[in-house]
């Protein structure tokens, strides 16, 4: 795999379909082109999101059949069961990317919540709704360690 070239994406994953947003030299950190693509990867993911949940939830009014093999019936609760849990984290989820959308209209986006410095492009394109810096989310990461 080749080196990656200063200024270009980490990645070529895209959250909510949107390219990742390659930083320009001497460009001013989180201006306004920068924090409309971040609204717009946000947007779209949620769009995303809320779509999956919406489907899941009509799979399963549609799918009402009545299993009279009781291995099959507890396979299928299982299956239920599994996919609300993933469902509920999507909705945690889409709570998270309501309150980065939040900050991109306060002005507080791309900056960490406990020391004030810049969170990065790249870590944002990577998580989107991160409110932490690196070195702000390491020591919180060690401190939830020695609570343990």
């Amino acid at each position: 795999m080749p080196a990656r070239k200063r200024g270009e994406p980490a990645t070529n994953a895209l959250h909510g379909g949107v390219k990742p947003y390659v930083r320009k030299k001497g460009e001013k950190y989180m201006n306004k082109k920068q924090l409309a693509h971040f609204r717009r990867m946000l947007s779209s993911w949620k769009a995303d999101l809320l779509d999956e949940l919406s489907r899941t939830v009509s799979q399963m009014r549609n799918e009402q059949t009545l299993h009279s093999d009781p291995n099959d019936r507890a396979s299928r609760e299982t299956d239920i069961s599994l996919e609300l849990r993933s469902r509920d984290r999507e909705s945690k989820l889409v709570k998270k990317i309501d309150e980065a959308l939040e900050r991109t209209e306060s002005s507080d986006y791309g900056y960490c919540e406990v020391c004030g410095v810049e969170i990065g492009i790249e870590r944002l394109e990577a998580r989107p709704t991160a409110q932490l810096c690196i070195d702000c989310k390491t020591l919180d990461e060690i401190r939830e360690k020695q609570m343990a």
